[in-house]
């Protein structure tokens, strides 16, 4: 009954595709929105690789409360979460794992030397976003390390309406959430700030979390010369029952801490702009193997990357060329890790060519990365595009991507498990081919990829009473296909927006005796999503998202879940309902999703 429910729906929704109308939905026009995570700025309708844009306009009527949320509704995202709220969660792409994807908050790096499970722990709350980039495939020549799969760029707003929002939601598992959000703008400066707190007891034993959330945005002299200061923190407390080894660890105990201060500028003339900024992210993670009892099993880690990086574009005869320098120092203290540090020096260097009265376009460049523990690493890479039409656009694309092992990696320790300072460095070749449609009411793309990755890292033993080990064992030849479709059209007098995405994985694997192996590959197989947001009332919204997915070896499941708004002057009503159908299933490590529950909030702005 689901299946012919979801297929007279997308039949429904596909005959209305070529309906004409003054949609009264707010849009983004996402050919207009030039990508701000690439040194070479180009309106998306202009680029030659895989990018999703997710605008503030469709973050904000989502009604997502959080980052993992919002991007595990994206087909070729894999948000693998243990519990509820995105509490903690792995962010993968294509098939990759969390160590290979690549996390930017306004261009600035946030990868996590100590591990990549981290690399949401500095999401940003929704209400201060802009828009989120995602970019996929290959993207070590543009963004360097951990950039193996894909990158996904947030980008903070830069004009905020001079308000005051106050917000409190109450639901399922005593959830409770408030936050603050404010801001103005003036002519040469605006402030952006924002407080919030999420709670729960938890949907099963040991699963109870605390999330404070803070963030702070300042812009002067934006008509001369601008200067932008940024600054966020979220502190996570939470019960971690199965999160990690084996699920019948119920006891297992995590605190996080992650914060980000960043100064940054931007100088533009005729023929050049240039962006520098200063950062310094700043991560600590505590962790107890028995939440009462920390002297059972405790691990300390404290993680710092200072750095300086300068963008520049230069527009000349030619074409446009884009040059690039980061220097990082990073560094941990912890006490299993021991206290260690890397300093991290990257150029960048790239120039697209436009040919053929401006409808071919070539863009080759190569990142040159030196690591004063693993030495110096050249990725090249190649974009290809042709316009076929001013909204048809083929592309391809084709580079050498790269993972340096973390601090766990190399030199992690416990009772059954061992780091390894000789290991290499993980290594992939991917080729991509698509095209893509841009128009005012349609969007849609699709791609065919392929990736050939070596040197990655597994922990294996020697036999069932050894230590896992970590080790560069696994060669996977991964392909796939993704397509995706996004419309705008009118019914029953109201605007509405439908969309899908489709990816399918296949990884041909260089088999490791799974006995002694402790990480399989686990790729999502088949991942569909589609969503449809809609006015169907005066004031009112509804966004309905369904979700398919399936792993090699497991069964498929089917998520469904929805949101209402209901909009009246400066008061928003809010009723998001998650998982309404009961599916049963796990996304990490055999922890099982929460079963039906829904958050009731209330927002007023004035």
């Amino acid at each position: 009954m689901k299946k012919h429910l979801l297929i007279y729906t997308l039949g429904f929704l596909i005959s209305a595709y070529g309906q004409q109308s003054s949609s009264t939905l707010a849009t983004n026009s996402l050919e207009e929105i030039v990508l701000s995570s690439t040194r070479i700025a180009l309106p998306l309708s202009e680029n030659s690789r895989s990018i999703q844009v997710i605008g503030n306009t469709i973050i904000e009527q989502t009604g997502s409360t959080n980052l993992a949320e919002l991007l595990q509704q994206v087909a070729g995202v894999d948000i693998r979460r243990r519990g509820m709220a995105g509490m903690q969660a792995d962010v993968q792409i294509r098939g990759g794992s969390f160590d290979q994807t690549l996390l930017l908050i306004d261009g600035i790096k946030l990868d996590d030397a100590q591990t990549g499970h981290h690399t949401l722990n500095l999401a940003l709350p929704l209400e201060v976003i802009e828009r989120i980039e995602i970019v996929k495939g290959p993207a070590a020549r543009i963004f360097g390390q951990n950039a193996f799969t894909g990158a996904i760029n947030i980008v903070t707003k830069t004009k905020q309406a001079q308000r005051l929002t106050l917000g409190i939601q109450g639901g399922s598992y005593a959830q409770k959430r408030g936050q603050i959000t404010t801001g103005f703008a003036k002519e040469n400066s605006s402030l952006l700030a924002h407080f919030s707190k999420h709670t729960s007891d938890g949907y099963r034993h040991n699963t109870d979390f605390k999330n404070t959330t803070a963030f702070f945005k300042g812009q002067w002299n934006t008509t001369r010369q601008p200067v932008t200061f940024l600054a966020s923190y979220s502190n996570r407390k939470f019960g971690a029952n199965g999160f990690y080894a084996l699920p019948s660890y119920t006891d297992q105990y995590e605190e996080t801490q992650g914060s980000l201060v960043a100064l940054s500028s931007k100088f533009d003339t005729k023929t050049w702009t240039i962006t520098p900024r200063v950062y310094w992210r700043r991560g600590q993670d505590e962790y107890l193997f028995l939440r009462h009892d920390p002297s059972f099993y405790r691990n300390l880690h404290i993680t710092h990357k200072v750095g300086i990086s300068l963008d520049a574009s230069n527009y000349n005869n030619l074409g446009t060329t884009g040059l690039g320098v980061d220097l990082a120092r990073i560094s941990i203290a912890s006490n299993n890790l021991g206290n260690r540090n890397r300093w991290v020096t990257t150029l960048f260097a790239e120039h697209r060519f436009v040919l053929s009265n401006q409808r071919l376009d070539i863009t080759p460049g190569v990142a040159l990365t030196n690591y004063t523990d693993f030495g110096t690493q050249i990725f090249p890479g190649l974009d290809i595009g042709y316009a076929i039409r001013p909204n048809i656009r083929l592309f391809a694309n084709t580079g050498y991507t790269y993972r340096i092992p973390t601090f766990t990696d190399l030199y992690y320790s416990d009772r059954t498990t061992i780091g390894n300072p000789n290991l290499k460095v993980e290594e992939a070749l991917t080729n991509e081919i698509g095209f893509r449609i841009n128009r005012p009411k349609a969007q849609f793309s699709m791609a065919v990829f392929h990736r050939a990755a070596q040197n990655l890292i597994d922990y294996i033993r020697q036999d069932t009473e050894g230590l896992f080990e970590a080790r560069n064992i696994r060669k996977v030849n991964t392909s796939g296909f993704e397509t995706e479709w996004i419309s705008h059209f009118n019914w029953v007098g109201a605007s509405h927006r439908f969309s899908f995405g489709y990816t399918y994985l296949m990884d041909d694997v260089d088999q490791t005796d799974r006995e002694f192996s402790r990480y399989t590959i686990n790729s999502l197989k088949h991942h569909f999503t589609a969503s449809l947001l809609g006015n169907f009332f005066k004031n009112a919204s509804i966004n309905v998202v369904y979700k398919l997915a399936q792993r090699p070896n497991e069964e498929m499941y089917h998520v469904l879940d929805l949101t209402a708004q209901w909009q009246w002057r400066m008061l928003q009503l809010r009723c998001s309902a998650n998982n309404i159908f009961n599916a049963h299933y796990s996304e990490s490590n055999q922890v099982p999703m929460p079963l039906g529950n829904g958050l009731l909030g209330l927002m007023f702005s004035f």
